[in-house]
């Protein structure tokens, strides 16, 4: 008989205990407080934890070295584990080659056109590291920096509390920044994230996860199989740098429709100039909902072979969709298998790419006595 995840989990529940999985396979366990382990060093000397956490049938192992997720682990529908996220087994490779697998990405998600913006009238060059553009906070960003972690137990649910201060000027972005992000397992398996940061300048900020879904498993294969639904009638097109152009096109009559649920691979291989900019999908989505107050819906992905499902809402008023065209067949994941174009995807949840310097997108611009706060939770079923 088949097992549906929420049945397992409910069933754990009044039980009064909690899902999680021994051997691979679900087995009910009381909640515990997350487990701090060694992961290993850097150059310097300077220590990486790995701290394990379960919840309500979701097994989660995050590194204090960018934030990132180095596991992520749920059940299909016979109840068999399978982590869902790329990754490496070691830090020596998250160092040297990463592709920002499962890390917390900052000060800015995505990228900044030739690293210059304006604010109240001052010029700003940051680290380019992307051609001759900014990605993901440049060159050393938020996923290249240690982290302090605080675990935390509250009612029913369990998790971890990261802090960063970056300094003024870092990767050239004005003002000290003082980020927290909570990473939050609840009693229901939901992975919830809550970023928040303050400034002592004003300055722009765009955060946001970079996990590498493959629902299958990681290193099962091409995620091209797996069924998308997006709630987003619009995009924002590129040039060939990867940099919107300011449009917000409608998705109607393109490959970017994903209003109904579609296969990733369905319209991959269409001659369309956008795809071939992105050497396939990697493109921000300009949700239906906008910015809002909590969490909404933005998207659903399903692995049809597993039955594994993953439903993402979010606050942020865009969603980063890229489909794993770079990776290349150089880096061997986790489970010793070759991570191949197609492997996996992204769902980043965020403002728009470049931002600060397009009037007319949503603004990423933070400054003295505010404070930024945007939410995302992934929920799974099967």
């Amino acid at each position: 008989m088949e097992l549906n995840r929420r049945t397992v989990i409910a069933g754990a529940a009044a039980a009064g205990v909690a899902a999680t999985a021994i051997g691979g396979t679900a087995h009910a366990t009381g909640g515990r407080t997350p487990v701090k382990s060694l992961f290993g060093k850097l150059a310097d000397g300077t220590k990486v934890y790995r701290w394990s956490l379960a919840n309500g049938g979701t097994k989660l192992k995050v590194l204090s070295y960018g934030g990132i997720v180095q596991s992520l682990e749920i059940p299909d529908r016979h109840g068999k584990y399978k982590n869902v996220s790329l990754g490496f087994d070691n830090i020596e490779d998250y160092v040297a080659s990463s592709p920002y697998f499962g890390a917390l990405i900052g000060r800015y998600g995505n990228r900044i056109a030739k690293g210059r913006f304006t604010l109240d009238g001052t010029a700003y060059q940051l680290s380019v590291n992307d051609g001759e553009n900014t990605l993901h906070g440049g060159a050393k960003g938020f996923d290249k920096r240690v982290w302090d972690v605080e675990p935390f137990t509250k009612g029913s649910d369990v998790g971890l509390h990261l802090h960063y201060t970056s300094a003024a000027d870092e990767q050239g972005f004005p003002g000290t920044l003082k980020v927290k992000v909570t990473y939050t397992l609840t009693e229901h398996g939901d992975w919830r994230i809550d970023y928040e940061a303050t400034t002592d300048k004003a300055t722009v900020v765009n955060l946001t996860s970079h996990v590498y879904w493959n629902l299958a498993g990681e290193g099962s294969g091409s995620v091209y199989d797996h069924e998308l639904k997006i709630a987003a009638a619009r995009y924002t097109p590129v040039d060939s740098g990867l940099i919107p152009t300011g449009e917000l096109a409608k998705v109607a009559g393109t490959p970017f429709d994903f209003r109904r649920t579609k296969t990733v691979g369905e319209d991959i291989r269409v001659a369309n100039q956008q795809l071939l900019y992105g050497q396939g999908l990697d493109h921000n989505w300009a949700l239906d909902e906008g910015i809002t107050a909590k969490p909404e819906h933005a998207a659903t992905l399903r692995d049809p072979s597993s039955g594994r499902t993953l439903k993402i809402a979010t606050t942020e008023p865009g969603l980063q969709f890229y489909s794993g065209n770079f990776l290349d067949g150089t880096l061997v994941g986790t489970g010793g298998h070759i991570y191949r174009q197609g492997d996996a995807l992204c769902l980043e949840t965020q403002h728009f790419p470049d931002s600060p310097n397009h009037a007319s997108f949503p603004s990423t611009v933070l400054r003295p006595g505010q404070t930024y706060r945007t939410s995302t939770v992934h929920t799974f079923d099967t």
